[in-house]
């Protein structure tokens, strides 16, 4: 397991004033509506997830981090009953359509989510529930050898990296999903992968669902 694994605290939410002691956990003239409005400014402006520490930022040091975090409890529940969320992924805080309006806007997009090979949705759920692994523990578990263009669409596609070497003769490289992969499947941890059977289905809307989507991601085959 890497860094992705851990549910309860997103890797970059903690730094040295969350655990200082506190005199007054929030400045006596911020008001905590105007606190909510900027966060949901943010969120709905930003292309990728923020996290608390980033979020923080806004607010110069007025607004610590636990408080941010409230906030953002309390702006999740008001857009609950919206056809728009708010939902914490492994990277931090966004907003993202609700997977039964996205068939909706699929309509008039342009843009189409990208399809992957058999051999790409093999290799990507393996490097997925048995990671870390080299290539050649990909290629015992396919059964097959595993084609350069395979790994190369998942490290282009920002859902795969290079995590290490093996300490073994030609020192293979070992891969790992990366927290966008999460990201993309609206997850906050490994431990909330869907069962490999549903692993596919997941995928295909991944890319779509997300407020501002990244326009310049192609589709890959391998």
């Amino acid at each position: 397991m890497n860094d992705q694994t851990n549910p309860e605290i997103l890797p970059d939410e903690r730094d040295e004033s969350d655990l200082a002691p506190r005199t007054s956990d929030l400045a006596p003239d911020v008001d905590l509506v105007h606190v909510k409005r900027v966060l949901e400014a943010a969120l709905l402006s930003a292309s990728e997830p923020l996290s608390v520490i980033q979020l923080k930022r806004l607010f110069a040091g007025e607004v610590d981090a636990d408080n941010i975090r409230k906030v953002l409890d309390e702006l999740k529940a008001e857009w609950s009953e919206r056809s728009i969320e708010l939902t914490t992924v492994a990277s931090g805080w966004r907003f993202r359509v609700k997977p039964d309006y996205q068939k909706f806007l699929d309509r008039i997009s342009t843009e189409k989510p990208p399809r992957y090979s058999r051999a790409v949705l093999e290799t990507l759920a393996i490097i997925a529930y048995r990671q870390p692994v080299t290539r050649g523990d990909i290629e015992e578990v396919r059964g097959v050898a595993v084609s350069p263009p395979t790994l190369n669409a998942l490290v282009e596609r920002g859902w795969v990296e290079v995590v290490g070497h093996r300490e073994t003769p030609g020192r293979p490289e070992i891969f790992a999903t990366t927290k966008k992969f999460l990201d993309d499947l609206n997850l906050r941890s490994l431990e909330e992968l869907p069962p490999l059977e549903e692993l596919q289905s997941a995928l295909e809307p991944a890319s779509a669902t997300l407020v501002a989507p990244d326009s310049t991601e192609q589709a890959h085959a391998g």
